[in-house]
């Protein structure tokens, strides 16, 4: 890339492993000091992308709240949020999922949204500057079969954003989102063979995305240049996007 990003702070959630990683690799090579949150970032440790690595379980507020509160007074000004911590939840029909199962995915990918974003807009509105940027899914946009829950959660996500955007759309900050399809990561662990086959079949380019193509689209979101964009889906679909 041709531009660099150097003196702006960001927060990556889920950063310890997959998608996270990746975006917070990209970052960190153009120039962002990274503050990785995970429920788990053990397999992060060391690594050279994060200038910071904390402990968050985007689901509970109480840890969300001191984890801003910690990475505010390390870092004094956060410029980017990457809303990326999620699970896929069980593949299964939607009659089969327990209460318990439906709500963790809506408390991690949708409620997590939710808290991450409410903790730093009001620190990005008093600076007149912010980008936050939520990795939603395709999921969210058609809905996708035996993944109700998941599907539900990043529709939710995608509402979120584009009212949240109008709600910031006077300070300076941008609210975008991208809706990859589906990328080969941690959460293959939580789908069944039939599962991912289907998936891959209904992408036009025959592909699964690749991590980098998401940390790429994200990058350039979250760099000054993208300035006229909010409230808005960058798609990753592999032309299964219709809209």
């Amino acid at each position: 890339m041709s531009f660099d990003l150097s003196g702006h702070n960001a927060v990556v959630t889920g950063a310890a492993r997959g998608i996270g990683l990746g975006i917070a690799e990209r970052l960190a090579q153009l120039g962002v000091r990274v503050c990785g949150w995970d429920r788990d970032p053990s397999p992060a440790a060391g690594h050279p992308a994060f200038a910071e690595m904390l402990t968050v379980d985007v689901a509970d507020e109480t840890s969300v709240g001191a984890a801003a509160a910690n990475t505010l007074e390390r870092f004094a000004r956060l410029d980017i949020l990457v809303n990326n911590a999620g699970v896929n939840g069980p593949t299964k029909p939607a009659w089969d999922y327990s209460l318990a199962e439906w709500q963790r995915v809506i408390d991690i990918d949708l409620t997590g949204v939710f808290l991450c974003s409410r903790a730093f807009a009001p620190h990005m509105r008093a600076n007149g500057y912010g980008r936050m940027i939520t990795v939603a899914s395709i999921a969210g946009k058609e809905g996708n079969p035996d993944a109700c829950a998941y599907s539900a959660a990043k529709a939710g996500v995608i509402g979120f954003c584009k009212g949240l955007a109008r709600e910031l759309v006077d300070a300076g900050v941008t609210v975008n989102y991208v809706t990859p399809a589906i990328t080969e990561t941690d959460l293959f662990a939580e789908m069944d063979a039939a599962y991912i086959a289907d998936r891959k079949a209904r992408i036009p380019l025959g592909r699964f995305c690749r991590i980098g193509e998401i940390a790429d689209m994200v990058a350039w979101i979250a760099s000054p240049r993208c300035s006229f964009t909010t409230g808005a889906a960058f798609d990753v679909s592999g032309g299964r996007a219709t809209y």
